[in-house]
């Protein structure tokens, strides 16, 4: 007997011996291979791209993963404790590896055929989820155990918690405690409830399986475990355990709680971010912020909406985008038929289902049965080519049909005090709210006519708003920087401007006369004619700018020439690439984009500075760090390129500052400032009057038959463009000028862009020169004349003294020049 206890012995000792050898041979085998600790701590999470406004409003969030690192200050000691319980409840007891918890797992195993609580600690999942494959190997799972020892011997338990917390995924794209409390519930963890909290807690073993979303009975089963367990380890009362267990499952999906619409902006910053980064752009956790103003932009985006509605409706109705058949109607499965149209906000798909003489009722998904009155149709007389309609309705049934898929607004949602509504996004109880009366809605339709608005800074080019259309999710197509399109008149100012250097002044007269042209550039004989197809004589300069006048602007780009005035538009940076070289140029022939306009518009604006637009104003990495920053403008008469050179570069590897070059004489800029003025004070711009406001400026624009119409328009520090017109150019109808489709959704976007602004007006520069003059003569005002009006000159550029003798014999030039009249 003591002889076979012995060789037991003997053998248990062999065995523990060739044991101990064969795990330090896999160790001193393995143990190179382990990455350093040290990484955990400089790993970057797979966090996405976020684009915030420039009063931190977010826009836009990128990437496959949602997450939002926290640190372990920031969770709830119960949210804690309800992980620790499902995970690994002797987590700070165990050095990486827990016995008790694989034997506790074994025994689950055979108890009960599943396992609840499995026998990896936390410090394991770590270890396996930020350095290991998910290979179900031996040697994984003993590379899993070595460096969890690893972890354990150099990082504090804390910090260990923390990384697990930050990197676990829980289904549902969301990366992380506070990522999954977002996309669940929409709140922060430090907000969550006790049942929620173990909600979550339940998601890291299974998050498919356990997911509220996706089997919120299974779901329930683990949290009522995971509360008992709790329960069981005293990290909660009884009471707390009996509220919490018995609460319902209230996890929905959110999704990124963006606060500003503006995905067209946040496309051009995501383009931006991959050119930069590459596919890291995506995961490597950066904010962008931009320069976008958030109430600019929302006011950017309902002054498109409305403009273009309200085109679309000047035209008529084009009858229902879908049509239901009686036995779906009679079947009730109304929210079904209706989920195959999109919705375009404000624009909601619904279906009519009754029709009286005064109202038709109609079905939406949101707010049930509706009430459309017949004064909402109104406008619905229906649409049979841009210069014709059919007789406006008398009854609903003049222009709808029971079963009808239209369009509509809500005109009576009730704006009830609550928080937590988005822009895009109704909230729950204004939902409710809503639903308490019948609501009320107006007819409508998806514009086919389409547009796009551009805010520039002036002073340093960053915009300030856009919108590249109706709707992002209609056309991806960025109309504000994609759309090359002929300026028309919009391109005038350009024009005048160069010939304001060239020595012409507002009060040179340019004969306003029919005039033929048989130019074999322009391949036919060319009759250009006014708007108004009428002729108005000798005019003055500033008069033809504000009522636009197509007739003297041709026969000023040929006094001036043509070649001086392309390199003079090159001069100022303005794309001739795409811009006719012939006589058609001073109508806006050529074509640009709305960016390009609306930048030239912003030197036009800030005295003659170059501009160079830009919506970026800072990134910063997943820690804080800024890695770019916009530089500052800095405006330079002169030795600009030796100021460039001279100006360092800071540590950071990005320039502090921009120098932005003279491109235009200050004077003449001034002078075009007041003659733009007086586009809006007397001219083609006035309905702007309703800014009352005396120190902006603009010019409308319209091409042939009415394909696009433009309204631009700007103060010493902002330029604001406007476009409308078909994607493919096509007539938008009789009477839809740049002053008509274009300046109303300039001015309601301007009202807010500007309210509560200063006056912001350009400095007189030295060498202005204000003398009077006679209106009908364009010269120097002799004394006594009683209808003599003060203009401005370059002071090299005015006109000689006059007196009634010389005036009244013609002497001196009188108004019949050939080299101005032609």
């Amino acid at each position: 007997m003591i002889r076979f206890t012995r060789i037991t012995a003997w053998l248990f000792l062999v065995g523990i011996s060739l044991g101990a050898i064969v795990l330090s041979s896999f160790y001193l085998y393995l143990r190179p291979g382990l990455p350093a600790v040290e990484q955990l701590v400089d790993m970057r999470l797979q966090t996405p791209l976020r684009v915030y406004s420039s009063d931190n409003r977010l826009i836009a969030e990128f990437g496959e993963k949602r997450r939002a690192p926290i640190t372990i200050e920031q969770i709830p000691t119960l949210q804690l404790h309800a992980f620790l319980a499902a995970e690994d409840a002797r987590f700070y007891e165990h050095n990486g590896v827990d016995i008790k918890g694989l034997v506790r797992a074994a025994v689950e195993l055979v108890s009960t055929g599943s396992i609840r609580s499995g026998g990896s600690t936390i410090t394991m999942q770590v270890a396996k989820n930020y350095f290991l494959t998910r290979d179900r190997t031996f040697i994984r799972k003993f590379n899993e155990i070595l460096l969890a020892f690893q972890i354990e011997r150099e990082l504090p338990k804390d910090q260990i918690l923390e990384l697990y917390l930050n990197k676990i995924y829980l289904g549902n794209r969301a990366y992380g405690i506070e990522a999954a409390a977002q996309v669940y519930y929409g709140k922060p963890v430090k907000e969550l409830e006790l049942a929620q909290m173990a909600m979550l807690a339940g998601l890291p073993k299974a998050p498919s399986a356990y997911n509220p979303l996706a089997d919120p009975e299974r779901a329930l089963i683990r949290r009522n475990w995971i509360l008992q367990r709790m329960n069981e380890l005293g990290y909660i009362s009884n009471t707390a355990y009996e509220l919490a267990s018995g609460a319902p499952v209230t996890a929905r999906y959110h999704g990124a709680e963006t606060e500003l619409n503006a995905d067209y902006v946040a496309e051009i910053a995501r383009g931006e971010m991959v050119r930069r980064f590459g596919d890291e752009a995506y995961t490597d956790g950066y904010k962008v912020y931009l320069t976008v103003d958030s109430e600019k932009q929302k006011a950017a985006n309902k002054a498109m909406k409305n403009g273009l509605q309200a085109y679309d409706q000047r035209h008529g109705y084009r009858g229902p985008i879908g049509q239901l058949e009686k036995d779906t109607l009679e079947s009730g499965d109304l929210a079904e038929s209706l989920s195959s149209f999109s919705t375009y906000p404000p624009l909601r798909p619904a279906v009519v289902t009754s029709l009286s003489n005064d109202k038709a009722e109609v079905y939406t998904q949101e707010f049930g049965m509706t009430e459309m009155p017949l004064e909402t149709m109104a406008w619905a007389r229906s649409y049979q080519n841009p210069d014709r309609r059919g007789p406006a309705p008398n009854k609903p049934s003049d222009v709808l049909a029971i079963g009808d898929v239209v369009y509509v607004e809500v005109i009576n949602e009730p704006k009830a005090e609550v928080t937590g509504a988005s822009e895009n996004e109704p909230n729950e109880e204004a939902h409710e709210a809503a639903t308490q009366d019948k609501v009320k809605v107006a007819l409508s339709q998806l514009p086919e006519v389409q547009g796009a608005l551009i805010s520039l800074d002036a002073q340093n080019g960053g915009m300030l708003a856009l919108s590249g259309g109706y709707s992002f999710q209609q056309s991806k197509y960025n109309r504000a920087t994609q759309a090359r399109r002929q300026p028309g008149s919009n391109f005038k100012p350009f024009l005048y401007l160069a010939a304001l250097e060239k020595g012409r002044t507002p009060a040179t007269l340019i004969n306003d006369a029919p005039i033929v042209f048989d130019d074999a550039s322009l391949e036919t004989i060319w009759r250009p004619e006014n708007s108004s197809g009428q002729f108005y004589g000798p005019t003055r300069l500033r008069e033809a700018l504000y009522r636009s006048r197509n007739l003297v602007s041709i026969r000023l780009l040929r006094s001036i020439g043509i070649d001086y005035t392309i390199d003079y538009l090159n001069q100022l940076k303005i794309d001739t690439s795409q811009i006719q070289k012939d006589l058609s140029l001073a109508l806006g022939s050529g074509q640009l984009t709305p960016m390009e306009v609306a930048r030239g518009f912003a030197v036009i604006a800030n005295g003659g500075y170059d501009v160079k637009p830009y919506l970026i104003d800072r990134i910063e990495d997943s820690r804080g760090n800024i890695v770019y920053a916009a530089p500052s403008v800095i405006h330079c008469d002169e030795n600009c390129a030796e100021i460039a050179q001279q100006t360092p570069t800071p540590d950071v590897g990005f320039p502090a500052i921009q120098v932005a070059p003279r491109l235009a004489d200050e004077r003449a800029i001034y002078i075009l400032h007041s003659m733009l003025r007086d586009v809006i004070e007397r001219g083609t711009g006035r309905r702007a009057l309703a800014l009352n406001r005396q120190d902006v400026g603009g010019k409308t624009g319209t091409t042939n038959e009415q394909r696009d119409a433009w309204f631009s328009g700007f103060n010493y520090s902002m330029a604001t463009t406007v476009w409308v017109g078909f994607d493919q150019p096509s007539p938008m109808g009789r009477g839809e000028y740049g002053a008509v489709a274009a300046l109303p959704i300039w001015l309601d976007y301007m009202e807010v862009a500007l309210a509560g602004q200063p006056p912001s007006v350009m400095p007189r520069p030295n060498g202005i020169v204000t003398v009077k003059i006679d209106p009908e003569t364009g010269e120097r005002a002799a004394p006594g004349n009683t209808n003599a009006v003060f203009e401005l000159f370059r002071e090299e550029n005015v006109p000689a003294q006059q007196t009634s003798d010389a005036i009244q014999s013609g002497e001196d030039g009188g108004t019949m020049l050939p080299q101005e009249l032609f």
